[in-house]
């Protein structure tokens, strides 16, 4: 049994609970005090349909069940224990007083975060023996409150990962002596075109199913792992589409990950694919090319559904006339611009068509490209189809849920992104929904993963991302 005294008491702001209202479960044996300006902008923020207003609702809802569940009286907090299911077994405390004279002339007292500063400020005064510890997303608000002498912290609860670098990758090396310490009882087999090895060893515990290996050197391996765990692992050889016979739309692949990221597209059996890299690795140009040959020439899929998250840049240009399509279409520069290189060969087979052949062709192609946004969503199933959802660092884990949900019977969902470009507020790295789905899914027999790493649009654009 722990003592009292190891516990601490958390001043939550009202911006954790609107980040994450689950957070009045997380903080385990220790109390949450929840000051009444939390609960006041609550209020103000929960009009509306936007994600924060979803979140500010969510989070009274919670409120309002604990504190209706809880016997006790209110000033001697109410057990999180029962409401939680046990994931917690701390105490929540709301407000029941006035609160003044506390904090320095200098602040505003009108301003909320100055007054749960001075919540905070008190708290630690009356109970001087046990860590008061503010916890707020709001950088600034953490500054002024260390300035004051009181201890605040961000809310890390919802980070997958703390470090980004130790995000799943897909693929790993073998290390040298991998044949010596793993070949032993070897088994090996051919299935249609492939070849498949059962290797025994320490690396097989470590190995996930769906993860690439390679090994270069003399006689090169390629493989990913189709089963594992325990002693013994399978791998199974790769299609080669580094080779021009294994071209995919006119497409071949550039370097090693493109070549792993093209046999998780191209293989019917893999429903749910995610591609990280940086700017120009490739991402939206393999997906497209392996999309349009499954669905104009394997018909494996009725149409393609290109989505991604409306956030710009720079400055908003206003609203956009048109149908939801013509709405979308400048938020597609990507897609036209990879449309335009997967066209290009078009003219040269072509001989004398030249231009006429190349707009027949796009027209075929735009008309089994279907563009839509994301705030449609909820409720729709997708049957067959081939999804890709762009710019995927950007979602948060309830939204990639929302739209991962949406795949009916023989539907593939593929998520592109690179995690150092995000746009969304709160959103971090390691908190963002496309960390989320490639950390959850990472040894699912049905899903894959690899980081491209290598670019291949320009060596201006390879530069300028390494130095700028």
């Amino acid at each position: 049994m722990k003592s009292k005294r190891a516990t601490k008491l958390f001043v939550l702001d009202t911006n954790v609970l609107m980040h994450d209202p689950t957070s009045l479960f997380r903080f385990e044996e220790h109390d949450l005090f929840v000051p009444m300006m939390t609960l006041e902008e609550l209020d103000n923020n929960k009009k509306g349909m936007s994600e924060v207003a979803r979140n500010a609702r969510q989070a009274s809802r919670l409120l309002d069940e604990v504190v209706s569940a809880g016997e006790e009286d209110i000033k001697q907090g109410i057990a999180l224990a029962g409401p939680s299911r046990e994931l917690a077994s701390g105490r929540l405390f709301l407000q029941t007083e006035a609160i003044d004279g506390v904090i320095p002339a200098s602040l505003p007292t009108a301003k909320a975060d100055n007054q749960i500063i001075a919540v905070a400020l008190h708290l630690s005064e009356k109970t001087p023996k046990r860590p008061v510890i503010l916890v707020t997303k709001d950088i600034n608000m953490r500054i002024k409150a260390r300035a004051l002498g009181l201890e605040a912290q961000d809310y890390f609860n919802d980070k997958v990962l703390e470090d980004s670098d130790l995000l799943y990758t897909g693929a790993r090396e073998l290390p040298a002596d991998f044949w010596e310490s793993h070949g032993k009882d070897l088994q090996s087999w051919k299935q249609e075109t492939r070849t498949l090895y059962r290797i025994q060893g320490p690396l097989c515990a470590e190995l996930l199913v769906n993860e690439f290996v390679w090994q270069e050197g003399p006689q090169p391996l390629y493989a990913w792992v189709r089963e594992a765990g325990g002693k013994s692992a399978v791998l199974e050889t790769l299609t080669d589409y580094n080779h021009h016979r294994n071209a995919v739309w006119g497409i071949t692949a550039r370097n090693r990950e493109q070549n792993f990221a093209m046999n998780l597209l191209m293989n019917p059996e893999i429903d749910f694919v995610t591609l990280l890299g940086q700017a120009g690795t490739g991402k939206t140009l393999l997906t497209l090319a392996a999309s349009l040959t499954q669905v104009l020439e394997a018909k494996r899929y009725s149409e393609i559904i290109i989505t991604r998250v409306t956030i710009p840049v720079g400055e908003d240009i206003g609203f956009l006339p048109g149908t939801e399509e013509e709405k979308m279409t400048p938020w597609m520069g990507a897609l036209e611009d990879n449309l335009d290189v997967l066209n290009r060969p078009a003219e040269d087979t072509q001989g004398g068509v030249g231009d006429w052949g190349r707009a027949a062709t796009m027209d075929l192609i735009r008309n089994r490209i279907k563009i839509k946004s994301l705030n449609f969503m909820r409720g729709r199933t997708f049957l067959n189809k081939f999804l890709i959802i762009d710019e995927a660092q950007n979602l948060t884990p309830k939204q990639m849920k929302t739209l991962i949900t949406r795949a009916g019977p023989g539907t593939k969902v593929v998520c592109l992104g690179n995690i150092a470009q995000i746009d969304t507020p709160y959103l971090t790295e390691g908190s963002s929904g496309l960390t989320y789905v490639v950390d959850r899914f990472k040894g699912w027999p049905h899903s894959g993963h690899i980081t491209l790493q290598r670019g291949e649009r320009s060596r201006l654009a390879d530069h300028a991302g390494e130095v700028l």
